[in-house]
């Protein structure tokens, strides 16, 4: 079952959406939303699967919005506006529909996101199979490091160390381009000097973050995007 939200101002497009979603018995409505902002409690808990995303709409625009998301689901716009297709499709969405949206168009459109999304599944299931490791030179061989091990990565000029949970290894390599080898979404680049795994993270205060004994600073452009991946896995009251 795939889980869907609206998001439109539009009182007479969320009707015609909800009647649409429960004639597909693939799709599961668990939200609707007037604003952009109304979706992010949604986004950052990890509920929705699909959007059904509006683009003109007051305050956040449907395409700013997505701008934001550090993690985002499948995305369909539906909107009165086609002329920002393009626009759209630069943003990775499933589809654009142009109001008013038939059903056997809307009915393309969230199949083409069932498949999307299965595939999406595959793939992560094979690449925590696959790619749970990887290869870095330390002195005159080659160390095979498992992605669970390592607590973080700091830089160090040319070099950076990869502190594991047993050990600390240096490397001749610097810090952005041991980034671009590690899975973004278990590893984020918290500071110009560090990068932390998302899963080893303790506690975080404040503009730092404990891991284990290590106390790690924490810049002010990130802490914004390191607190929606955390509140992902936050419990509230």
């Amino acid at each position: 079952m795939i889980k869907c939200i609206i998001v439109d101002d539009e009182p007479l497009a969320q009707k015609g959406l909800k009647e649409y979603i429960e004639e597909v018995d693939f799709l599961e409505l668990i939200g609707v939303c007037d604003t952009a902002m109304q979706a992010y409690p949604f986004i950052n808990k990890g509920e929705a699967d699909l959007i059904l995303l509006d683009i003109e709409m007051p305050g956040l625009s449907g395409i700013d919005f997505l701008k934001s998301l550090h993690y985002m689901p499948a995305v369909i716009f539906t909107t009165a506006y086609p002329q920002y297709a393009l626009q759209g499709y630069d943003l990775d969405i499933i589809d654009y529909l142009v109001k008013p949206i038939s059903f056997q168009r809307f009915l393309k459109a969230v199949t083409k996101a069932k498949y999307f999304l299965a595939d999406k599944i595959k793939d992560a299931s094979q690449a925590a199979d696959e790619n749970d490791y990887f290869f870095l030179k330390v002195n005159q061989q080659v160390e095979k490091i498992f992605f669970k091990d390592v607590l973080f990565v700091e830089a160090m000029q040319n070099y950076v160390a990869v502190h594991l949970n047993n050990k600390k290894l240096i490397s001749y390599i610097t810090i952005s381009n041991m980034e671009k080898r590690l899975p973004a979404n278990l590893f984020m680049r918290i500071h110009k000097s560090y990068i932390a795994a998302l899963h080893k993270i303790d506690s975080i205060s404040g503009n730092k973050i404990i891991i284990r004994i290590h106390t790690l600073p924490l810049s002010r452009n990130t802490k914004e995007k390191l607190m929606q991946a955390v509140n992902g896995k936050l419990v509230k009251r």
